[in-house]
């Protein structure tokens, strides 16, 4: 049974490189996706996503990830107390 792993963004970016040399090399995708233990999808789905980016580049957009969801959660929540302080000043409540 294969048991499914995580990697964190250094280490895709790390792969990517290794990836990058051994494309260089002559090796074709399915000997590449093998030897870094990953499948064809994830490896096209890694370099869609971090293809041109450095390791310290992870950990900013990381980051910035967690940052913008803590934005939006309260973006969201200052959206519901306006709504219900326009329900009370209509005489609603």
């Amino acid at each position: 049974m294969i048991t499914r792993r995580r990697h964190t963004p250094e280490q895709i970016v790390r792969k990517l490189r290794e990836a990058d040399r051994l494309f260089n090399e002559g090796g074709d995708l399915a000997a590449v996706a093998r030897h870094l233990e990953v499948s064809e999808q994830t490896y096209h789905r890694w370099r869609a996503q971090y293809g041109g980016m450095r390791a310290d580049d992870t950990k900013r957009l990381k980051e910035m990830e967690k940052e913008n969801s803590t934005l939006k959660r309260l973006l969201a929540d200052a959206e519901v107390e306006k709504a219900a302080l326009k329900e009370i000043a209509k005489g609603n409540w």
